[in-house]
């Protein structure tokens, strides 16, 4: 078993024993990266050279700083995150010469004073804006399972560095799915938190009331440990919440008796592959043989989700995006003519087709005559979505279903339809419009293409531990999560 293997406890274990070194664990994340990478493309950007700087100096630490919660772990984040010194690109060419960002996102400090190690940057559809990593403009990300399928997106180098065993942890972004749904598709654990519960700050804006940051892992028990150290209030983001930060570790007791699950109708609708329901229904059988009880429900207003999203979203993408003019920062076009020759020109060559798709609908949206008619209408339904969760809620302790209504599909066979590339996302929109956290678990696989199905569970506002001790007895009344992929096809 390779050390890539192992869980938080299991290698700081090792490390506290002197079994191994960070500068071996983190040697070895670097000779496995080299041994994948080309088949599996995660990573954007490397930072070899510091990290094994860091893992020497950590290999010397005086015993204190080596019981801080995430010493010595090598981490991949996503390339949306800003981290001082290292490029960051957000996969698009408007970005591409960002090599020495001035500063670190609060996430990426919070596992810097966790000692954690950050060993690169990740691939990711470009802006954040996509369900497959296909529309990133560095390189396509390849699904573990078989790379000849899609990782999801739009986190999906974050998704496929974890799968592939890379690393053993990484940070996404959520803003509509992006975390959940290429767990779903890898076959890994990601969770998305409650708004409000991890600061935005350094993270670049999609959708600033939708976006979240959140952790993927090989097992509940690392997500728990990893958002513990991520979350919490910031003042540099005035949308982070002033709530406490439980040890959600301590959740993870296995007991779900008791438990009551909301399953909505909604989520085994039409066009909701057959044998992801069976995979999902055959989770909720193992749930109630431990004590749980499960009814179901309507979620009415969940049949617009997708709709509101890509309304609200891209009216805040647009928005967002603005800023991006070839001016203060990232390329700027060549042989303008005038200024705004050169704002053209730049945002032109810099976006790929389906930024530009989504600022124009945003930019549409948001314009006069057209407002009230379509993003305050959005707006209004998204409080009624929210409504449908709160309600449940009073009676049920989380909701469960797919998280996505197929399992992976294959690199272009959906690039070149939209609509369809959106309906990807409709069990994990949703959880965003509300706000609410939601998880993503293995819970079996396609019986014909042979690719992870995801088990979601969407809790209360701020009850990530009850959200996290459902997850994780599921995850211990089976053996999804202890298969890997073999790179190229079937699994071990």
């Amino acid at each position: 078993m390779s050390v890539l293997d192992l869980s938080i406890k299991e290698l700081q274990t090792k490390l506290n024993q002197k079994d191994l070194t960070v500068t071996e664990l983190v040697q070895a994340v670097y000779d496995r990266i080299r041994e994948t990478d080309d088949d599996v493309q995660a990573f954007v950007t490397l930072n070899e050279e510091n990290a094994l700087q860091e893992a020497k100096a950590l290999d010397e630490a005086v015993e204190d700083e080596q019981h801080l919660p995430l010493f010595g772990m090598p981490i991949g984040i996503k390339d949306n995150i800003v981290t001082k010194g290292l490029r960051t690109t957000c996969s698009s060419q408007l970005l591409s010469n960002l090599d020495d960002p001035l500063y670190d996102a609060t996430v990426v400090q919070h596992l810097s004073d966790a000692k954690a190690i950050n060993v690169g940057k990740l691939n990711m559809d470009e802006f954040a804006m996509g369900s497959s990593t296909e529309n990133s403009s560095m390189q396509v990300t390849r699904n573990p399972w078989n790379t000849d399928y899609v990782p999801g997106g739009s986190s999906g180098g974050s998704a496929a560095a974890v799968a592939a065993g890379q690393v053993p942890f990484a940070l996404g972004s959520d803003t509509g799915g992006s975390v959940r749904q290429p767990a779903s598709y890898c076959g890994v654990v990601g969770m998305k938190p409650t708004y409000g519960r991890v600061s935005r700050f350094g993270l670049v804006a999609f959708a600033s009331s939708l976006d979240q940051i959140g952790p993927l892992t090989r097992t509940v028990e690392d997500n728990a440990r990893i958002l513990e150290v991520i979350a919490g209030q910031d003042k540099m983001d005035s949308t982070s919440a002033n709530v406490d930060v439980p040890s959600y570790s301590d959740a993870l007791t296995g007991d779900v008796n008791g438990l009551k699950i909301a399953v909505p109708k909604e989520y085994f609708a039409d066009g909701v592959d057959e044998n992801v329901k069976a995979s999902v229904r055959e989770a909720l059988n193992v749930l109630e043989q431990q004590g749980a009880t499960w009814e179901e429900v309507s979620l009415p207003h969940s049949q617009y989700a997708v709709a509101t999203y890509y309304m609200i979203a891209s009216s805040e993408a647009s928005a967002n995006l603005a800023r991006f003019d070839g001016v203060r920062y990232g390329n700027r076009a060549e042989n303008a003519e005038d200024m705004m020759d050169m704002f053209m020109k730049s945002r032109s060559e810099g976006f790929g087709d389906e930024v530009k798709r989504r600022i124009m609908l945003g930019t549409f949206a948001l314009s006069s005559g057209y407002y009230d008619a379509y993003y305050k209408k959005a707006q209004q339904v998204r409080t009624l979505i929210k409504q449908d969760f709160d309600q449940i809620f009073e009676n049920y302790d989380v909701v469960i279903g797919p998280t996505a209504p197929t399992t992976a599909f294959k690199i272009g066979d959906q690039i070149d339809d939209p609509l369809t590339m959106y309906a990807n996302d409709i069990m994990t929109i949703p959880v965003n419009l509300a706000g609410v956290p939601g998880i993503s678990v293995p819970c079996g696989f396609h019986p014909e293409n042979q690719m992870p199905v995801g088990l979601q569970i969407i809790g209360k506002h701020f009850d990530e531990s009850t959200v996290y001790r459902v997850a994780h007895a599921y995850e211990q009344a089976t053996d999804h999560h202890k298969q890997q992929p073999q790179l190229g096809g079937a699994k071990s």
